[in-house]
């Protein structure tokens, strides 16, 4: 099936399904589990062959290493690489670099291009984005704490960050930061800075541990204080007051990303489950398939997945062709709709592994504690199903309140 794709992506596809079957997933065993700077040495040589397949970050435009894929393209790629925990990395595909690649291309000014963006895309740099404060609400973007102010030619930055992911051992942080607290509007208050991380005054407190595992390097969560930090004013990234706009640009492609590599975990979840069901054997001759209840989970997870994958292909065609302010409602459908079958899958999964499930000989486990933010991280779920609700009602009369038109 074509799934609409060109020729050039559908050949870029085989050899990354390829590439993941035979190189990463094979590796796992050897890979899972250890520290980050344990296994770089592999995953760099990893790299090396992708780069010599030329299918690296393929999201990117030819000019700058890629292979120029459309958004609804990119999805069956993320897709394909979701399949393995070190998929996204070693294509350099990973967020949050993503993200900032796609920023710096759209908004970077040449000078930020060449200091940032190149290393970047080349692989020899990583980078993070530093927005949710301890103190203030992420799932109100709006309400921000760290500021950044004027003086002579810098930006004087102050605050404190938390959740900034991969920023252990990154080279520099897209920062978001009040300009300008009197703007009329509170979405033209703050900016997005570029910051590099020897930058005195930028200081990781702690990488934080979740769901029992502290992380590092690319795997951190940070927390981050921004005391006094000092940075020339052409490091601004797009237009001042711009960095709402940026970061809901930003975040509505990369919504596509996370959910189509969602369905990459599913995908292989649903392999190994369905692969147990009919290896295990409960009694001689009677393995876990023969169990309705198996069999019940394994149609759910099915439908759930072949559903999920249709409707995010949809908010991609979505973004492509009318832009992301007609893409709201499905981007918010596909952030709950996909995280809860992940959730759901996951479950399953684990459950008809029985003890195996729980432990770390398959990766079940490991994208279980690290998948569970997917119901919180880029706004809850219930943010979410609240922003799609309104957005019907609208179209039946009411307004975002949820009142009649011309009533009280």
């Amino acid at each position: 099936m074509s799934n609409g794709t060109s020729d050039r992506a559908q050949t870029a596809l085989k050899k990354i399904r390829e590439f993941v079957r035979d190189e990463l997933i094979s590796k796992e065993p050897q890979l899972a589990g250890k520290p980050f700077r344990e296994i770089l040495p592999t995953l760099n040589g990893l790299r090396k062959q992708v780069k010599s397949l030329d299918i690296w970050a393929p999201f990117l435009p030819p000019r700058y290493g890629g292979l120029g894929l459309a958004l609804p393209e990119y999805a069956h790629v993320s897709e394909e690489l979701g399949r393995s925990p070190f998929g996204h990395y070693v294509f350099n595909c990973q967020a949050p670099d993503v993200g900032n690649m796609e920023l710096l291309i759209a908004h970077g000014t040449e000078e930020q291009k060449r200091e940032y963006l190149l290393p970047l895309v080349q692989g020899e740099t990583r980078s993070c984005f530093s927005m949710t404060e301890p103190e203030n609400p992420g799932s109100n973007p709006v309400m921000m704490s760290t500021t950044a102010h004027k003086d002579g030619t810098d930006y004087v930055i102050n605050g404190h960050k938390w959740f900034t992911s991969s920023a252990d051992g990154a080279a520099f942080v897209i920062v978001m930061a009040v300009t300008n607290a009197e703007a009329g509007s509170p979405y033209t208050r703050a900016s997005q800075i570029i910051v590099p991380t020897n930058t005195k005054g930028f200081h990781i407190d702690r990488n934080i541990s979740v769901m029992g595992e502290p992380g590092e390097d690319y795997a951190s969560h940070s927390e981050i204080t921004y005391t006094d930090v000092r940075v020339p004013q052409k490091n601004l990234l797009g237009a001042e007051g711009a960095g709402f706009v940026l970061a809901q640009e930003r975040l509505g492609p990369g919504r596509i990303h996370h959910c189509m590599r969602w369905i990459g975990i599913c995908e292989r979840a649903f392999d190994l489950m369905c692969k147990r069901a009919v290896n295990r054997e409960l009694s001689p001759g009677k393995p876990l398939g023969s169990r309705q209840m198996i069999q019940e989970w394994i149609a759910d997870s099915r439908v759930e997945i072949e559903a999920a994958r249709l409707m995010v292909l949809k908010a991609a065609h979505v973004i492509e062709t009318d832009g992301m302010s007609a893409s709201r409602e499905y981007v918010s459908m596909i952030k709950f709709y996909v995280a809860g079958v992940l959730q759901r899958v996951l479950d399953r999964a684990i459950q008809t592994h029985g003890a195996l499930g729980i432990t770390d000989d398959t990766p079940l486990a490991y994208w279980y504690r690290h998948e569970r933010g997917a119901r919180i991280y880029d706004g809850p779920d219930e943010v979410h199903k609240s922003l799609v609700a309104r957005l019907v009602l609208k179209r039946y009369g009411f307004d975002v309140d949820g009142r009649e038109k011309g009533t009280r």
